[in-house]
C-alpha cells in the first residue's frame, strides 16, 4: 500500500523538534502493545481516541464554574478543554515541541471531571472511601471506563500528562509544579491556568459576580484589561521565559515557566478568582443543589447498585466506586434529571 510509510515520514520531521521535546518514535509505550497505525503517529492515534470518547463528547454539558447557567455563552468543560488545547498548542509550537502530544494531553485532561464543577469533585471527595480527584479520575476513565471497559490503550506520556495536569491550590510553578514526565505536560499544565482565569473572569462578570473594574489593577497595567490583551501577555512571557530556561545548560531540566513580575501577578489574578468568585460561589443557592443532588444520587445507588447500568453491576469493583464512577461521569442535567426521578420514586412510596 502507498501509505504504509506515511507514519514514519511523520517521525522523520520529529527529529527536528527540540531536543527537550518527546518523540513518538520513542515512546515509553501502551498498556497493552499493538500494531502502529501505518498513518498516524502514536501521538496522533491518541488524539483522535480521546476526541471519539464518550467521556469528550459529555464535556459539553459539563459546569466549569456556574451551575446551569442560563446564559448561551458562559463556559463549559468542552469549550474550557479547547481554549487549553489551542493555547497549549501555540507554546509548544513556538518553543518547537511535540503538538500533537501537547494536543492529546490537552483534549483529554478533565475527561475525569464531575458535574457541577469542582463542587461535584468536593462533595465525591467527601463521600468516596478512596477518595476523589479528578485528574486520577480523568486516567480511570481513559485506562479503564471508556469503552465498555477496555479502556483507550493510550501512551504512557499522553497518560503521564492527564495524571498530571492539576494544580490543586498551590501557586503557579509552586512546590510539585514540575512533577510531569514531559516537557509537553509542562505546557498543558501552565496552559490549563492560562486558560481558566482568564474564561472564569468572563464569566464571573456575565454573572454579575464581579466587574471589570474589581480586577487588582497590577493585572490590568501588566496582563491587560481584555481577555485576549491577557492571555496575549501570558502566552508571550510564557515562551520568552522558557526559551531562555531551555538554552540554559545548566540546567539539569528545562522547566516552561513566566518571569518573575508576570508570575507574581497571574499568581494574584488566580486569588483574586479564588476570593470573589470560587469561595463564595460554593455558598450559593445553585451550589447548595448541586450538593444535594450528588449526596442524594450516591446514597440511592449505594443501596440500590442493581439500578446502576450494567456496564458497572458487572465490573470487579467495590459498590462505593461503581456509584463514584457512575456519577462522575454524568452531565449536569443528566444527574439534575436522575435525583429528580430518584425524588419522585420516594414520594410515590408513601
Amino acid at each position: 500500500m502507498v501509505y504504509l510509510d506515511i507514519r514514519q515520514r511523520t517521525e522523520e520531521v520529529e527529529e527536528s523538534l527540540s531536543p527537550h521535546a518527546s518523540k513518538s518514535k520513542f515512546s515509553r509505550g501502551r498498556l497493552r502493545w499493538e500494531e502502529p497505525c501505518p498513518i498516524r503517529t502514536a501521538f496522533q492515534r491518541d488524539r483522535d481516541r480521546i476526541i471519539y470518547s464518550n467521556a469528550f463528547r459529555r464535556l459539553k454539558h459539563k459546569t466549569q464554574v456556574f451551575v446551569a447557567p442560563l446564559g448561551d455563552h458562559y463556559v463549559t468543560r468542552l469549550t474550557h478543554t479547547l481554549e487549553v488545547s489551542q493555547i497549549a498548542r501555540t507554546i509548544s509550537r513556538a518553543l518547537n515541541f511535540n503538538e500533537d502530544l501537547t494536543e492529546a494531553i490537552a483534549l483529554g485532561h478533565d475527561l475525569g471531571h464531575t458535574p457541577f464543577g469542582h463542587i461535584g469533585e468536593e462533595i465525591l471527595n467527601e463521600l468516596c472511601p478512596e477518595g476523589f480527584r479528578h485528574n486520577e479520575q480523568s486516567l480511570r476513565v481513559v485506562d479503564l471506563l471508556e469503552k465498555d471497559g477496555q479502556g483507550l490503550n493510550l501512551t504512557w506520556e499522553v497518560r503521564d500528562g492527564i495524571l498530571n495536569h492539576s494544580k490543586s491550590q498551590i501557586h503557579i510553578l509552586g512546590e510539585g509544579w514540575t512533577e510531569v514526565g514531559t516537557i509537553e505536560g509542562q505546557v498543558v499544565k501552565i496552559a490549563d491556568i492560562v486558560a481558566y482565569i482568564n474564561h472564569d473572569i468572563g464569566d464571573a462578570v456575565r454573572a454579575g459576580v464581579i466587574t471589570e473594574n474589581e480586577l487588582p489593577d497590577s493585572a490590568a497595567r501588566l496582563l491587560g484589561r481584555s481577555s485576549s490583551q491577557r492571555i496575549n501577555t501570558l502566552v508571550c512571557d510564557i515562551v520568552s521565559y522558557s526559551l531562555a530556561t531551555i538554552g540554559n545548560t545548566n540546567l539539569e531540566k528545562p522547566t516552561i515557566g513566566m518571569s518573575p513580575q508576570v508570575l507574581e501577578v497571574a499568581n494574584s489574578l488566580r486569588e483574586f478568582l479564588f476570593d470573589k468568585v470560587y469561595n463564595p460561589g460554593l455558598a450559593s443557592r445553585e451550589m447548595e443543589k448541586a450538593k444535594e443532588v450528588v449526596h442524594l444520587l450516591y446514597l440511592y445507588f449505594l443501596k440500590h447498585e442493581e439500578k446502576l447500568p450494567r456496564e458497572y453491576v458487572l465490573r470487579d469493583d467495590s459498590v462505593e466506586r461503581k456509584v463514584t464512577d457512575y456519577i462522575a461521569g454524568m452531565t449536569d442535567q443528566y444527574a439534575l434529571r436522575m435525583a429528580e426521578e430518584i425524588s419522585h420514586r420516594k414520594a410515590a412510596a408513601f
